[in-house]
Order: C-alpha cells, then structure tokens, then sequence
C-alpha cells in the first residue's frame, strides 16, 4: 500500500483504478482478525483501568496476551499474579505496578473485546443499509466463535477473548463496586455497543418501547446461550454446540418482540 502511494503520480487514471479496486477485493476476502493485524489495530483504553499502561511496554502487552490466555486455561478464580509472573519469567511486583488486582486486568480484557467486537459490527454493517440484515449480522457476530488466530506476547488473540467472555465476562460487573466502577466508565466500551443495537433496533422499528432492554438482552443472552450449550445443555435448545440453532432462537426472539 505505501510502494503504491508512493508511485501513483506515475500511474494512469486507469491503472489506479484498477490497482484500488484489486484492494477493495483484498479487503472484502481478507478475514478481519488479520486485517486487524496488519494494520495493528489498538483501542484507547480507559486509563482508570490500570496503574501503568501496557501498550507502552514489551513486559505490560506479555501480561495482558499471557494473562488472557492463563485465565482462560485455569480460572479466574485459580488465576493470580504469582503465577502469572511465574508463566512470563517476571515479578510478581512488576506485574502489580501494571494492575491494581487480577479484576482490574479482567475488565481490561473484556473492556479490549468488547471495543474489537464494535469494530467488527461497523466493519461488517458499513454497506448494509436494512435494518433486519443488520440486526442479523449482529446476532451472527454475537454467536459465531471467530478463527482460530496465531497469538503472540504482544497481541491480544480475538479467539481467547471470545472465549473469555463466555466464561467471566459477568465477573467483571457482578461485584460490590459495580456502581463505582460505572461512575469511573469501565463499562463504556459495553454500553457503547449496546447503545449501536439499540439504534437500529429503533431504525427496524421506531415505536417499539423496549430497545435498550431488548439490545442487553441480545448481548447477554448470545454469551449465556453459548455457556449453556458447552456446558450445561439441559438448559438450551441448541443441542450439539450448534450455533446455527442458537441464531436461529436470537433472531426468533428479536423479530418477534420487533413485530410492527
């Protein structure tokens, strides 16, 4: 992209077009996490999250890829410091001049996903321009485990956040200091998602009363579904971890409360 910058003065008018349609179709059939990739995506994260930022450092993005991947290898509740340190070849005290505690470091993950999985909405959702497609797009993205990506010390893998909001994401709200974390912003990133459903569930349809409750529902019921049918599947309908059943239960429940 910068060689053909740099050279397009000698271009013709036809041959640009050419060469900028042939990167539209890069784009189009490039899947996103390595897009993401390339262009070295990072979120600006709310600074009341940490006491030193990671992204500055080769130590702090090791904590935050290598914690994501421990917590979601043995627990949030089996997760530490000491053992994360141990796993990096670090000190337990460096990784505290980062994190306040192991929930800090949590939000901090799910706070990443949650921003990444706003990008893929307005990725996937920028040519489409009906309302019930994109409400079914966003139930996709929702649901759908995103490919298996190589992660490395210092990038956050799509994959393990994923999973990581399947099994703690609730964690990081679930607390005594909710109200106080609320006031600080840490669930910005949450709300602003909800807050894009919320507006094209009104843009489907305008009179209906209920749509911020409807998009936190969608949001959380996507994730709880998901649990439920790798681990407890008396309590779904989607059977054999078949995410096509479970699309199938959101859109039903959606267009059903959307009925004009």
């Amino acid at each position: 992209m910068i060689t053909f910058l740099k050279y397009s003065k000698y271009l013709s008018n036809n041959s640009i077009t050419i060469i900028n349609s042939i990167l539209i179709l890069l784009l189009i059939f490039t899947p996103l996490h390595i897009i993401a990739m390339q262009l070295n995506l990072s979120f600006r994260m709310n600074e009341k999250l940490y006491l030193r930022n990671p992204e500055e450092s080769v130590i702090g993005r090791q904590i935050v890829s290598q914690g994501l991947i421990m917590i979601n290898k043995i627990g949030f509740e089996d997760f530490t410091f000491k053992k994360l340190a141990t796993a990096i070849h670090t000190t337990e005290a460096t990784i505290y001049r980062y994190f306040e505690n192991k929930h800090r470091l949590l939000v901090y993950l799910i706070t990443w996903y949650w921003s990444y999985l706003e990008y893929k909405v307005i990725f996937h959702l920028n040519n489409i321009h009906d309302p019930e497609v994109k409400l079914r797009t966003i139930i996709r993205l929702l649901v759908t485990e995103p490919e298996k990506n190589d992660s490395n010390e210092d990038h956050l893998s799509e994959t393990e956040a994923y999973k990581l909001i399947i099994w703690e994401g609730s964690k990081t709200y679930l607390t005594r200091n909710v109200t106080k974390d609320n006031k600080n912003r840490l669930f910005k990133p949450y709300k602003d998602l909800c807050a894009r459903i919320v507006a094209i569930i009104k843009e489907y349809n305008p009179k209906y009363k209920f749509p911020a409750s409807l998009a936190s529902t969608l949001m959380e019921m996507s994730h709880a579904q998901k649990f439920f049918m790798e681990n407890l599947p008396a309590l779904t309908d989607a059977e054999n971890k078949d995410d096509s059943k479970l699309i199938a239960f959101l859109e039903h429940m959606v267009f059903n409360c959307l009925k004009k």
